[in-house]
Parts: C-alpha cells; structure tokens; sequence
C-alpha cells in the first residue's frame, strides 16, 4: 500500500509541476493533506443533497456526475478523462448541498482532500493558490464551452468531437451514460455509431 500511495502522489506532483514549482516543503505538504483511496466500480463516493466532502485527483478511472431528473431518469452532466481533478465544484468552493452525485463509473485509484485542508494548503503554498485558482478557472471554462456546444453543434457533431478529444471514453464508459453526457438517448447514439461504422 505504500508503493502504491508514494506512486499515486508521484503522478500527481508530476501534474501539478506541469505549470507550477514547488519547494520540497510543499511537495511535503501535498502529499500529507491529498489522501489516497481506491474504489470499485459503481460506487458513489458523493450523495446528492449532501455538501460534497472532497476534491479529487483521479489517478486512473472514469467518475461522472449525475443527477435525476422530474421524471426519475439519470442525467450525466460530466465524465473525467484522467488525469485530473473531479468533485461538484461550486457546491465544494461554497460548501452547500449538491444536487448531483459522483460516481465511479470504473474502478478508480483518487487522492482527496477536503475544503478545510485545501484551504490549509493554498494558504501555506502560494503555488497551491494559484494553482487551485487556475482548475477552478479551467472548471467554469469547460462548462461554458460545453453548454455553447449543446446548444451549438447537432448531436452526430457532438459525439464525433467527444471522440476525437477523448478516444478512450468510448472504451471505458458505457453507451447510455456517454448518450446522456451528449444530450441524446441511448438509441440516438446507437444510430449514429451504426452510421459511422457503415
């Protein structure tokens, strides 16, 4: 379980110096408040009407968001494409009650870290501060562009984006949660993965 930990930290530093430096002191810092966790497929690890409790760094594995609809059904509003980070961001940032639930739609290795730990870390690591800054930022540009592009492009463009931006979700995640993901029904997707195929 140590190599395990030591090798999920790793990836993260390796992600996070992508933009930023960090001191050793911080590396430190990051490793002891991002807590290292394992699940298996299909477990929700964060409950609708609940204040969400962490912010995730998915190491490997599929996790969605989803929440259900007047008439019972599930909607998917989001898929993670590792690496990355992943939790119900406003309600996490504000700490109030979210509508949606995350689910591991694969089994998932994630380092977490709650609000009050976070909020440790940026106010010890300007580096974590922007940092954190910059994700948040990133989160509220992506859900602009995908609220343009649902609205923008038809649902045969949107999934021939999806997979030429993320391959690998069509592998990883099954049909009905990509077609919801794109705003369609299962057999919508279907139709247009036939089409394609022919």
């Amino acid at each position: 379980m140590i190599l395990v930990k030591l090798d999920m930290h790793k990836k993260l530093l390796k992600y996070i110096e992508s933009a930023y430096h960090f001191s050793s002191y911080e590396k430190a810092m990051i490793e002891e408040y991002f807590e290292p966790v394992i699940y298996s497929k299909n477990t929700i690890i964060e409950e609708e009407d609940k204040i969400p409790q962490y912010l995730y760094y998915i190491v490997s594995g599929y996790l969605r968001l989803f929440h259900f609809n007047q008439d019972g059904n599930e909607v998917t509003t989001h898929i993670n494409c590792p690496p990355g980070f992943f939790t119900s961001y406003f309600h996490f940032i504000n700490q109030t009650r979210s509508k949606e639930n995350i689910e591991c739609i694969t089994a998932c290795k994630l380092l977490r870290i709650t609000k009050e730990n976070l909020d440790r870390l940026t106010d010890k690591s300007s580096g974590m501060k922007d940092f954190s800054i910059s994700v948040f930022q990133k989160s509220i540009a992506y859900n602009e562009n995908r609220s343009r592009e649902l609205s923008a492009l038809s649902a045969e463009q949107r999934y021939l984006k999806l997979i030429e931006d993320y391959p690998e979700i069509v592998q990883n995640v099954p049909v009905q949660y990509i077609a919801s993901f794109l705003g369609m029904k299962p057999e919508s997707l279907s139709r247009i993965r036939r089409k394609l195929i022919n």
